[in-house]
């Protein structure tokens, strides 16, 4: 995990390559480059610094309905004691696709990913099983209307971080 404490501001340049890569992960760095207006050379580093600095990663996102898992949900979490250590514990789940720590009523959401009832059924006991969970609450996904990650982009005008510009 990369180290949020300092925001990594981008040029317009640097968005256009992410855009271009969202797009189409594959896109060939000559195409970007002719794209956004630098030598594919250019193109080819600025990707590089990109991804080192944690800004971004170049993935296969799957359905998981195609691929097998035709069980979805996001189950929201109550601890007691230090929300972080039972945060780690359940990253370390194999199910768990996604855990945030959050504020309100919830301390923690966790999404999770599973074949069928029965292996959701097994991940939920395993979760309430882990020390300082008080208490679950499991949302069934029914439906999937919108899963987008182009918002990495779209950032509030800030001084820009010139390592990532090579300079």
């Amino acid at each position: 995990m990369t180290d949020r404490s300092r925001p990594v501001v981008l040029d317009d340049v640097s968005r256009a390559i992410i855009e271009q890569l969202q797009e189409d992960g594959r896109r060939p760095y000559a195409r970007i480059a002719a794209a956004v207006g630098l030598s594919e050379a250019a193109v080819r580093q600025r990707v590089q610094r990109l991804l080192d600095a944690g800004v971004m990663q170049i993935v296969a996102v799957t359905d998981p309905m195609q691929v097998g898992f035709s069980r979805q949900a996001m189950i929201g979490i109550k601890v007691r004691g230090d929300t972080r250590t039972v945060a780690d514990a359940l990253a370390g789940f194999d199910e768990v696709d996604y855990v945030v720590i959050s504020a309100g009523s919830l301390d923690l959401l966790v999404e999770v990913v599973c074949t069928d009832d029965g292996q959701l059924l097994d991940t939920v006991s395993r979760i309430r099983a882990v020390d300082g969970v008080e208490s679950t609450e499991t949302f069934l996904y029914l439906g999937l209307r919108k899963q987008t990650y182009a918002w990495g982009t779209h950032r509030p005008d800030l001084p820009v971080d010139p390592e990532l510009r090579g300079e």
